[in-house]
């Protein structure tokens, strides 16, 4: 299937879905103590740094890719050391993986840094919360994607239909 641009029109549709997830998001994270960690603020920035992009399921989940993989890195060198040396050394390594995997996306630095904030309770928590509600923003984008793209074949096939009665 080609590639169907978003109208800029739809940009506010789309703004008001992320804000939505958003909101969801947080409310989940507020009322069930299990979920806290699924909300982040870098969460937020990931939605606009989506929304702003034309939509490629193959580019935006690699980017979501890098954020799980950089959230993983900052557990577990917080899991090893909680301190300013692994904060460091988190930094490096994630600066290197954006540059050498052409992640161009500066949420996902900030997103390795969580766990040196919330003090996770199992190394596994803050990957898994990134995970989950990465996955939930390309599912939301997915569908509005194809929804717009399901409004422009039929508009397509209605305008096609005009012509050919026009022609008649």
């Amino acid at each position: 299937m080609g590639e169907v641009v978003l109208h800029p029109m739809n940009m506010n549709v789309k703004a008001v879905a992320i804000s939505l997830y958003l909101m969801l998001i947080y409310w989940v994270s507020m009322h069930f103590p299990a979920l806290k960690t699924v909300f982040y603020p870098t969460l937020g920035a990931f939605c606009y740094l989506f929304v702003s992009r034309t939509f490629r399921m193959r580019e935006l989940s690699g980017i979501a890719f890098g954020a799980v993989i950089a959230s993983l890195t900052g557990c577990l060198l917080h899991a090893v050391y909680p301190g300013v040396g692994s904060f460091f050394l988190n930094s490096l390594i994630v600066i290197w993986m954006i540059r050498k995997f052409h992640w161009n996306a500066p949420p996902i630095l900030a997103v390795a840094f969580v766990p040196y904030f919330i003090n996770p309770i199992a190394w596994w928590i803050v990957p898994l919360s990134v995970l989950v509600s990465l996955g939930g923003l390309l599912l939301l984008l997915w569908a509005l994607h194809a929804a717009s793209a399901f409004k422009f074949s039929f508009n397509r096939a209605r305008l096609q239909r005009s012509i050919d009665r026009v022609d008649a």
